[in-house]
């Protein structure tokens, strides 16, 4: 099974997009709004080219399975209400002020920065996983 991989931007609300298929994307409010509006848009997108008769990129071609990529200011927003910037600051070593540029969209985070971000959000769900 091919996976083909959806990148989820915020910009007031969520949006996403996929490499494999140029100008298929969906917005929602909600993060699953937007998972599920991707999935419908992809199938449409498919249904109207084999209509069309159109070339079906290789990747989508048979079975597949999505998978989501949230940019660093989608999963920052995603996990606002859930983990103050204190508490993401502390686990990442990411200074508060950064870590608020990042979620604004004021500044993109280099590659090593976001790992800090996704390497710490995976250590507390770890932690919380491991209490009784």
């Amino acid at each position: 099974m091919e996976k083909v991989k959806v990148i989820i931007v915020w910009n007031k609300n969520y949006g996403a997009y996929t490499e494999a298929l140029s100008g298929c994307v969906a917005a929602d409010e909600t993060l699953q709004g937007v998972k599920d509006g991707i999935r419908s848009a992809i199938e449409m997108h498919l249904e109207t080219m084999r209509e069309d008769k159109d070339e079906i990129p290789e990747i989508l071609k048979g079975a597949y399975e999505l998978t989501f990529e949230l940019d660093s200011r989608a999963l920052l927003h995603y996990y606002e209400g859930v983990i103050t910037r204190t508490g993401l600051s502390r686990l990442t070593g990411i200074n508060e002020k950064q870590l608020g540029h990042y979620a604004q969209g004021i500044r993109s985070p280099r590659k090593k920065q976001r790992e800090k971000i996704i390497n710490g959000i995976h250590l507390l769900g770890k932690e919380l996983l491991e209490m009784d």
